[in-house]
């Protein structure tokens, strides 16, 4: 009985992808010249090491995730260091907005959707959908296009971010 059931579910195909939403560190932010994301873009590291998926989705987010209060240039004792690491960051950083904090738009994902037919794509768990991230602009790299994995109600909606609210220090309002 023990072994029937085991030779179920080691050929049931379909399952979800593992560890959707856990956090993760884009590799970038292992270079001490690295300053950070822009809120304007979106990232998928497609060969990350801290995701059983492998893909690492940086979705509309300022700064570092190893940073949430940035640093300004030149500043005595830099608060940024390399992930793991006491290195500094040798780079000015923006500090995380309060409204797209890195849990809400750095986390492991997988490819639910998008432009090749013949693609293998990913089952969303409960608590995500399959949205829209990386629009197919024709450049011939049909593995990046497509849907993602997104923790329902992370959605960037420009109109909902305030830019002038960010992380600070004094406040330690991101820790």
């Amino acid at each position: 009985m023990v072994l029937g059931a085991l030779g179920f579910l080691a050929f049931t195909p379909g399952c979800p992808a593992e560890g959707i939403g856990d956090p993760c560190v884009p590799e970038d932010e292992y270079s001490s010249t690295f300053s950070g994301f822009a809120l304007t873009e979106v990232s998928t590291e497609s060969r990350s090491f801290s995701c059983q998926s492998r893909l690492c989705l940086v979705n509309h987010f300022q700064g570092r995730v190893s940073c949430p209060y940035g640093q300004e240039p030149d500043s005595t004792g830099a608060r940024c260091t390399l992930p793991g690491s006491d290195a500094p960051i040798g780079a000015s950083v923006p500090p995380q907005l309060l409204d797209r904090r890195a849990e809400d738009a750095v986390y492991c994902s997988c490819r639910c959707d998008g432009p090749d037919p013949k693609a293998r794509y990913c089952e969303c768990p409960n608590g995500f959908r399959c949205a829209a991230v990386v629009p197919d602009f024709a450049l011939g790299r049909a593995q990046l296009p497509g849907s993602y994995c997104l923790r329902e109600g992370s959605e960037y909606d420009e109109s909902r971010v305030r830019e002038n609210a960010a992380c600070t220090l004094d406040a330690a309002n991101c820790d």
